[in-house]
């Protein structure tokens, strides 16, 4: 039998509607907002804790079916999806980055997996979905963004404080802006982490739903004191299948848990190869690693990303590829991990887990 339209049943009727990664309902969530009734109509917003949610439609579908079923006499149902992402929790966050919500890390136990594609597609695929988005390119000795991002310019100075240069919406701090490319940046360990606390203290970010780091590969000592400098909220760890690979991806889990900072997740890259003339699958780097180590790990495996030309021409060109094509197949891949990788940020902060910082000697 219907119950009456009146908001606590509307309420109620939503309860049935649960998050599938938190597993609670999103009224207890406090998903719910700004029931408004109109005679037979209704409307109200369901926000969520990120505009990159995997399952946003889905929720938008469940609830206007939940109210249909249980409440009687509705008419025309109106549900805006919202979304406000949660502030970060670390407390030398406050002093660093005020304005900045979360902070998320991409890193790889060694060079040559594609870690900087991998991160600017993440940082270009959340800002598709509307959030607020920052890139830093915190890999002082190949600085590779620009070049994808498709910028050559300088920023500009405003009140003793960096402008960060925007490109397909993200806005972009790296040390290739500030030197000549011709020229190798021989810096010791502790000259990096000034730069990279320069790039988070005296850049005008503004206000940022999610800054990226792309980090350098490896874990070393500059890796250990970025991490300890940077207040970061979570970490991808990008890998590609083979044993060699999995093996660097392992010590940057460890590099990871061994400072506190949680791990979101695993994203393959590289996974294998369609040939273009005959559609054959080839598994060039071996297949699977990447899951079965997540799973070794307990930690989720995010998804694979497979060898595709225009993934190289959009790095090179700086169209990164969920912009040169965004409809593709491997463009919808990347979206659909970074929503991922979003939703497991979320289920991290509202499990009410902080990350301490701790002092590592070296």
């Amino acid at each position: 039998m219907k119950k009456p339209l009146t908001e606590t049943n509307i309420l109620e009727a939503l309860k049935i509607v649960r998050d599938p990664d938190l597993n609670r309902d999103i009224v207890s969530l406090n998903f719910v907002k700004n029931i408004q009734i109109k005679g037979q109509d209704v409307s109200f917003k369901i926000e969520l804790t990120t505009p990159a949610c995997p399952v946003r439609d889905e929720f938008k579908r469940l609830a206007e079916t939940a109210v249909r079923n249980q409440i009687e006499g509705v008419g025309k149902i109106n549900i805006e999806m919202t979304s406000n992402v949660r502030m970060n929790s670390v407390q030398q966050h406050i002093d660093l980055l005020p304005n900045v919500k979360t902070t998320i890390a991409v890193a790889s136990g060694k060079g040559g997996v594609g870690k900087s594609t991998v991160a600017v597609n993440l940082a270009v695929s959340l800002a598709l979905d509307g959030a607020k988005v920052g890139l830093l390119d915190a890999d002082i000795y190949g600085p590779s963004i620009p070049l994808m991002m498709g910028i050559n310019e300088r920023p500009n100075i405003r009140e003793q404080k960096l402008e960060p240069l925007v490109a397909h919406g993200v806005k972009v701090m790296s040390i290739g802006f500030l030197v000549d490319p011709m020229q190798a940046v021989i810096w010791r360990g502790p000259m990096v982490s000034g730069a990279i606390k320069q790039f988070m203290t005296d850049v005008h970010w503004g206000e940022l739903d999610y800054l990226i780091f792309d980090l350098p590969p490896g874990t070393g000592d500059i890796h250990l004191t970025l991490v300890q400098t940077i207040p970061l909220s979570g970490a991808v760890v990008v890998t590609t299948p083979q044993d060699i690979s999995l093996a660097d991806a392992r010590k940057a889990y460890a590099m990871f848990d061994k400072v506190n900072v949680p791990v979101l997740g695993i994203i393959e890259n590289m996974s294998y190869y369609i040939c273009s003339h005959c559609g054959q699958r080839e598994d060039i780097f071996h297949s699977g690693g990447g899951k079965k180590a997540a799973d070794e790990l307990k930690i989720p495996f995010l998804g694979e990303i497979p060898i595709y030309t225009p993934i190289r021409v959009g790095s090179d060109i700086g169209k990164p590829i969920v912009v040169l094509e965004p409809d593709s197949n491997q463009s919808k891949f990347i979206r659909k991990l970074t929503r991922n990788m979003a939703a497991q940020l979320s289920i991290h902060q509202l499990s009410g887990k902080t990350n301490q910082k701790i002092e590592i000697n070296i």
